[in-house]
């Protein structure tokens, strides 16, 4: 089948930027949001990502405009009713997920494809909830998503040939690079990167090295662009707590399981980055 028309369940973050790469590949699309205040600020920061590329000469201005034109926001889930793939990026629960589908299945056409951005769910509990499980995959883009390239293209037992093949080529189609996963709770990137962010913290626990060492040992001696304390910071520690107890609750291997310094930070409200302060203090300038 062919894709002309994008849907995306929420404008927050991940949203936003899957919607802007939509449109900015020629892509018709449409971002649902719960409340308008949410749709507001959601196309803002399109608004805002959009004018950055304009600013830094990768963008055209008359192209910025072409693309926004191809972006329509609503609070109606009736509105994607014709859109030939639908991407969730809602809130990471379970049951709102599975309402969320449950309800758009009765309005999409029979042929559209159902996709989530989960980054730790399976997509076989998410698709059980439609009446179309062999239409339904897994599309996990990374932040920030008009930046990175990767997109994992998540099958089920269920998942039709056809479908995987379509949303591979459609992903291309938005210069992005899909690898093909098998539905497992974290795909393939964060299996490996949730257990190796985690033990970064148990070596802090047990003085194996000071927060900024570990860090610098991980840039220098592996090549990495930051290290696993930045990473978490950028990530937030909040999402990463939440991500690894669905992990663990999964697999049930040591390896997933938060650390207690993990939780303590978390319930303490040092999440990170975004909350000023994380395993480095971003409330003053560095």
């Amino acid at each position: 089948m062919k894709i002309k028309r994008v849907g995306v369940l929420g404008c927050g973050l991940m949203g936003s930027g899957i919607a802007e790469v939509a449109a900015r590949a020629g892509y018709a699309t449409v971002v649902r949001e719960v409340t308008e205040d949410l749709l507001e600020k959601g196309l803002g920061r399109i608004d805002k990502s959009l004018g950055r590329a304009v600013e830094k000469g990768r963008l055209e201005a008359d192209t910025r405009d072409e693309v926004r034109g191809r972006i329509s926001g609503t609070v109606d889930l009736d509105a994607l009713s014709e859109c030939d793939v639908v991407i969730e990026a809602i809130v990471e629960n379970l049951e709102e997920k599975r309402k969320t589908f449950g309800n758009l299945d009765r309005v999409a056409h029979d042929q559209a494809i159902f996709a989530s951005n989960t980054s730790s769910l399976t997509i076989t509990q998410l698709a059980m909830s439609t009446s179309r499980p062999e239409r339904f995959l897994g599309l996990h883009f990374f932040n920030p998503v008009p930046v990175m390239k990767l997109v994992e293209v998540v099958r089920t037992l269920l998942s039709d040939d056809e479908v995987v093949d379509t949303a591979m080529e459609w992903a291309r189609s938005l210069g992005k690079e899909p690898i093909a996963c098998r539905d497992n709770s974290g795909f393939i990137v964060n299996r490996l990167l949730v257990p190796y962010l985690l033990d970064a913290i148990r070596a802090y626990e047990e003085g194996v090295g000071s927060i900024e060492d570990i860090d610098k040992g991980m840039q220098l001696g592996c090549g990495y662009p930051m290290g696993p304390f930045t990473l978490l910071d950028f990530v937030g520690l909040d999402t990463t707590y939440y991500i690894a107890n669905i992990m663990f609750e999964e697999y049930r291997e040591k390896r997933f399981a938060p650390p207690p310094l993990l939780k303590q930070m978390v319930l303490a409200g040092r999440h990170g980055r975004k909350a000023g302060r994380g395993f480095y203090d971003y409330s003053a300038k560095k």
